[in-house]
């Protein structure tokens, strides 16, 4: 029994009194913490300059994209299988498409950054969108 409890322990972050926490999308006291709309930007710089930031907390990543009607669902697929969610607004801007942000609650660092941000230019632009840049938000 002993070995159960010291498994559910590390699984769920309780080991030691500490706790997993847990960040909901749609809490309305989170805040930004950080942002890069500036391609050029590497991951890395962004979230270095961020002061607010607090990296070892989860935060929700949300990439800000435009895409066209027709293309949302497909693109909404192939998100959701991956833990994402695709909702209505953001910076996202463009004729003929709709602005949108892509979110998903995941602990942040440059390296899965920047690879979420090439994965979601590849998919705006398979799609016939665009994509705008990223911004984290934590607990204030």
């Amino acid at each position: 029994m002993k070995g159960i409890r010291e498994l559910w322990a590390r699984w769920t972050g309780s080991a030691h009194g500490r706790r997993r926490t847990v960040v909901d999308p749609d809490d309305p006291e989170l805040e930004v913490v950080v942002e890069s709309f500036d391609e050029t930007e590497a991951a890395s710089a962004a979230l270095a300059r961020a002061t607010r930031w607090q990296p070892d907390l989860p935060a929700v990543l949300r990439h800000h994209l435009a895409l066209p009607d027709e293309r949302l669902e497909a693109a909404r697929a192939l998100l959701t299988a991956d833990g994402w969610q695709l909702r209505p607004g953001g910076r996202g801007r463009g004729e003929g498409l709709i602005p949108l942000v892509a979110l998903r609650v995941q602990k942040l660092d440059a390296l899965h950054c920047s690879q979420e941000t090439s994965r979601m230019a590849g998919l705006a632009q398979r799609h016939d969108g665009r994509s705008f840049g990223w911004d984290a938000l934590q607990p204030g």
